[in-house]
């Protein structure tokens, strides 16, 4: 907690205990070694010392048997070293499919965090006990790194791109964040909180307006909302006479480009089309697309980007294609309610 004060955080995510056990393997290798070391040169220098003034040390050649066991166990442990670190590194690299989405953006001096439902956040990120949760961060300045000492989880937010980390909370409570990564003269003072919640207790939370900012509209019909006053909608139609490349179903999908590249449809590529779309011009279509570098936020740009993972092909089941229509349309009757 917050006000207690312990030698080590407390283990308060699932890699916690994991990430802490690894550490203080390493230390008690290197402690071992160091030791045995120390202790080595001391015998040898009390052993071997001269006592006379032309006395003739004995010499010893090589024994093999020696060099092969202080050779082969160091390296059994380096290898245990790694192939133990590469397992937790790979868990920390690989968020859950069921992972609830979170995006992060830093700036001098801030962590500015929106929810995919709408909820806005300064300084602080609510999360469900027993729910990986998934970050999706980027910068809108220098190189931050959010960093979580209880959930042994840090990860930089680096201006111009996206990079993630996830987590899962294993215990309700409110938890230390830092900007571990210096980023100006009042870096000191870019802190904030997570707060880990029982599930009933986060849904009610996220449901509630406390602690909302502006317009409480999920990011899905804010994006669509974006996505229809900057005429995206004029070249992004699905009639094949279409100006602009389908969107629907195509975040995560293989896009040939027009110069004979091929790249997949992250959130970096959606990024990169909206700022500087004649870098990867999609293949059977002019370079006619407008920048809008300058003209759209970090959050505006985040919103998009998850209007765009939202639609749905139009083979796909017949129940998720009017999914992002129907929220759009209950949220404007509420608002006009």
């Amino acid at each position: 907690m917050i006000g207690r004060f312990s030698l080590f955080p407390e283990q308060a995510s699932t890699v916690a205990g994991q990430i802490d056990a690894i550490y203080f393997f390493l230390v008690a290798v290197s402690a071992v070694f160091s030791l045995a070391i120390a202790a080595a040169i001391v015998v040898f220098a009390v052993r071997f010392r001269r006592s006379k003034e032309r006395q003739v040390i004995p010499t010893w050649e090589g024994l093999l048997s020696l060099e092969l066991t202080w050779t082969i166990i160091p390296f059994l442990i380096t290898l245990v070293m790694f192939f133990w670190g590469a397992r937790v590194f790979i868990t920390l690299r690989t968020p859950p499919e069921n992972a609830l989405q979170v995006y992060v953006v830093g700036k001098q001096w801030m962590w500015k965090v929106q929810h995919v439902e709408g909820k806005r956040e300064i300084n602080e990120l609510h999360v469900p006990v027993g729910r990986p949760v998934k970050l999706v961060m980027t910068s809108e300045d220098v190189i931050h790194s959010f960093f979580v000492p209880a959930f042994r989880v840090k990860q930089d937010a680096v201006p111009g791109r996206y990079t993630s980390l996830w987590f899962e909370a294993s215990k309700a409570g409110e938890y230390h964040l830092f900007c571990a990564e210096y980023c100006g003269g009042q870096h000191s003072r870019m802190i904030g909180r997570v707060i880990a919640m029982e599930p009933a207790e986060f849904q009610r939370w996220l449901s509630g307006s406390t602690g909302t900012t502006g317009n409480p509209s999920s990011m899905v019909s804010a994006g669509q909302q974006l996505f229809e006053q900057l005429g995206c909608a004029t070249c992004h139609q699905e009639n094949s006479g279409a100006r602009g490349p389908n969107l629907a179903g195509l975040f995560n999908k293989q896009v040939a480009l027009l110069d004979g590249r091929s790249v997949v449809a992250d959130e970096a590529y959606l990024r990169e089309s909206i700022l500087n779309p004649q870098a990867a011009v999609v293949a059977g279509y002019q370079p006619i697309m407008p920048t809008f570098k300058g003209l759209v936020s970090e959050e505006g740009l985040l919103q998009l980007i998850t209007y765009i993972k939202s639609l749905q092909a139009a083979d796909a089941a017949p129940d998720a294609a009017p999914a992002v229509k129907t929220h759009a349309t209950l949220q404007g009757s509420e608002e006009q309610g």
